[in-house]
């Protein structure tokens, strides 16, 4: 089991954060390939901040439980409203938190990046009644999170927890290749998928929480998301 993490969020974006500013894209938008996925891949790096934080434990079988140990406010609005809705469902399956729309931190996580000026409010798409758009009013944190990425893939520098929350989501979510197209490195989307496999086997890391946490969020998102992606290539 894997629970209290040290990782401290003092001027440090959290991973949920900083997986949305991966998925969007210059217009302010959630990158279409992703589109109503996103959701999944949020609640999943809420729940590894929550681990950190040592609110949650989740479970290292194939089909792991997560059990909220703490519901002490954490003091972070993203964390804390995520933390109020799970809750009542602590020792429900992953599989199952991820896909629950009820704790979509969505709405958070936007006030949150707005709050630190690292987004802005836009207008509303198909004519002002759609989602409200939210680009990069600064672009420097995205930018210094690529970098980081791009070293982690190069295998210049060590992949921290948060470098392999973010890999296994959006290998979960099938859009690494597309969103991590620059950082790459010239890799196919195949060798891609074959170079975050490698790493977040904790082979790379030589931390078992960090293991543990991965392949849990790798198996939970490729189970959430399989019948759609099945049905999708069906013709």
């Amino acid at each position: 089991m894997w629970a209290v993490g040290t990782r401290s969020y003092g001027g440090v974006m959290l991973i949920v954060e900083e997986l949305h500013l991966l998925l969007l894209r210059p217009d302010g938008r959630v990158e279409g390939a992703a589109g109503g996925y996103r959701r999944y891949g949020e609640i999943g790096a809420a729940i590894v901040d929550l681990a950190e934080h040592g609110r949650v434990r989740v479970g290292e079988d194939k089909r792991p439980r997560v059990d909220v140990v703490s519901a002490e406010p954490t003091g972070n609005p993203v964390l804390d409203a995520v933390l109020a809705g799970l809750a009542p469902m602590s020792g429900t399956r992953l599989q199952s938190i991820v896909t629950s729309s009820k704790l979509d931190p969505l709405d958070p996580v936007v006030a949150s990046l707005v709050a630190q000026g690292v987004l802005a409010h836009g207008e509303r798409g198909f004519f002002g009644m759609g989602a409200e758009r939210t680009p990069e009013a600064d672009p420097g944190p995205e930018l210094l999170l690529r970098a980081r990425l791009a070293a982690v893939l190069a295998g210049s520098a060590a992949p921290t927890q948060a470098d392999l929350t973010l890999l296994a989501i959006l290998q979960g979510l099938n859009v690494a290749h597309r969103v991590l197209h620059q950082e790459a490195g010239g890799l196919s989307a195949g060798q891609l998928r074959k170079r975050i496999i490698g790493l977040t086997s904790g082979s790379a890391a030589g931390d078992a929480v960090s293991s543990a946490v991965n392949t849990a969020m790798a198996g939970a998102m490729m189970a959430a998301m399989t019948p759609v992606i099945v049905a999708a290539t069906i013709t």
